[in-house]
């Protein structure tokens, strides 16, 4: 056998060694660089690389279509037959599957299929590196100390059919985390951004906020537990909303199973969720926020099938103008449940059509409310209503009259974010966002800041 090594001859030379009656073979290629630090100094830094090959083998038999999936890492050229072999005995092996359909076809080929893939290094910090030094000593002069992390990722995804499909899809992710103490640690505040290529971040300005909120914190201010008015950042509401994202799914509503099923017996698809009138929608070609815009499918699951891979993905409202638009189908949970299909895509966007600032939202406060920082540990207490609850996290400011007057103690929260969106009064300027809870997996978001009248605090947290 021919050595291969470039992730184009990988996927070409796993769909000739198939002998099952479909394949699908998709391969990821992935290097990424990061950068820590501790005490306003440089700790570690690397680069790393990584090749994953995923191998959907069909087979048609008389009761229906049966699929197997394999997943390996570090694949080389002689991983390749048993790894085909061992998708073809898993389908072999299993039973119809429920979600077969015919594999997608007649998607136009990607020009840039046989390149090489996209690669990240040390060199994307090239302009990030020397303004976080400057932070750095600003800190140090300022008497803060300064933590956190930047990583950078490149994925180069190859998604290659027995019918003919052959896509590519370059994704790049970018996070910065920023932690900004006081020397004897008794404060602390966060502050996180997504971006794309380091290009588009500020440390500076990052410092100066921390800053500013490591100065509310020197007035210590105790609260019980009880509903606040609430002003919840962009990087918090993205966390709940994406809880929300996940949740939405058709088959789910359909069954009775979740927040958007109706009852007595279907979905809440057209009513109105909210009385501002917010858009959440997905868009694979949002500015910022590009995604894959095909179906890519490891596995396949509740809202998830790799029959789809390669189907063409479009811009999706979930929720226009308040009203409940759209929930995730693949082909068959759309056949399913008599709905449109929409699968999932990997961004999320809410448009409130506001157009103040945090800081301004803040300013127009009349009486008291509470300011978070970011949230975190959040997890689901009942499906029905999409209960969560979880805990804040860095920094709970006390605003009175437009003024943040102090630090208060942290909280556990009990809301659902579909109530959370019934209950809003505010919508604040949409901006790009990194969600604090959901980072690691789902970094691409854009969000306004909201005003909540009433949000519950359900008890006094002593944690961080």
């Amino acid at each position: 056998m021919s050595r291969v090594s470039k992730p184009y001859e990988i996927v070409e030379r796993a769909l000739e060694l198939s002998t099952a009656d479909g394949c699908v073979v998709i391969a990821d290629e992935s290097s990424s660089a990061n950068l820590r630090w501790a005490g306003n100094a440089l700790t570690t830094n690397g680069v790393t690389r990584g090749r994953s090959l995923t191998v959907i083998a069909t087979v048609d038999g008389a009761e229906g279509t049966a699929s197997g999936v394999v997943s390996r890492s570090a694949v080389t050229a002689d991983d390749l037959e048993p790894l085909v072999r061992a998708a073809e005995a898993a389908a072999r092996g299993a039973g119809p599957a429920e979600d077969a359909r015919q594999p997608v076809s007649g998607v136009p080929a990607s020009p840039d299929f046989t390149a090489p893939p996209a690669e990240t290094g040390s060199d994307v910090f090239a302009g990030f590196a020397p303004a976080l030094g400057d932070a750095f000593a600003r800190a140090r002069a300022g008497g803060r100390e300064l933590y956190g992390f930047a990583h950078h990722q490149q994925t180069s995804t190859y998604l290659a059919t027995s019918t003919g499909l052959r896509l590519r899809h370059d994704q790049p992710n970018g996070t910065l985390e920023l932690n900004a103490k006081s020397p004897d640690r008794t404060r602390s505040a966060w502050a996180g951004r997504a971006t794309r290529d380091f290009e588009d971040v500020d440390p500076a300005a990052m410092d100066a906020e921390l800053a500013k909120r490591l100065g509310w914190a020197e007035r210590r201010i105790e609260l019980p537990a009880g509903r606040y008015e609430t002003l919840l950042p962009p990087t918090a509401v993205a966390d709940l909303l994406i809880y929300q994202y996940w949740s939405a799914g058709a088959r789910d509503a359909v069954e009775g199973r979740t927040v958007f099923s109706r009852p007595g017996g279907g979905t809440r698809l057209g009513e109105r969720v909210s009385g501002l009138p917010l858009t959440l929608r997905s868009d694979p070609y949002a500015p910022g926020l590009e995604c894959a815009p095909f179906v890519i499918a490891h596995a396949s699951g509740d809202d998830s099938s790799v029959f789809d891979n390669g189907l063409p993905l479009e811009p999706t409202d979930w929720i226009r103008e308040g009203r409940l638009e759209r929930l995730a189908t693949t082909r068959h949970s759309a056949q399913l449940t008599g709905l449109p299909v929409a699968p999932a895509v990997d961004n999320l966007v809410l448009d409130g059509g506001g157009e103040r600032s945090l800081e301004e939202m803040v300013a127009a406060t009349t009486g008291r409310a509470l300011l978070l920082t970011c949230l975190w540990y959040i997890r689901e207490v009942d499906p029905a209503t999409l209960l969560l609850t979880g805990l804040t996290r860095d920094g709970v400011y006390l605003v009175e009259d437009g003024e943040v007057v102090g630090e208060v103690n942290n909280f556990r929260f009990n809301e659902s974010p579909v109530g959370l969106l019934s209950r809003v009064s505010e919508a604040g300027r949409t901006e790009r966002t990194l969600p604090r809870e959901w980072g690691d997996y789902f970094t691409r978001a854009a969000m306004p800041a909201l005003r909540i009248p009433d949000f519950h605090m359900s008890s006094v947290s002593r944690g961080v």
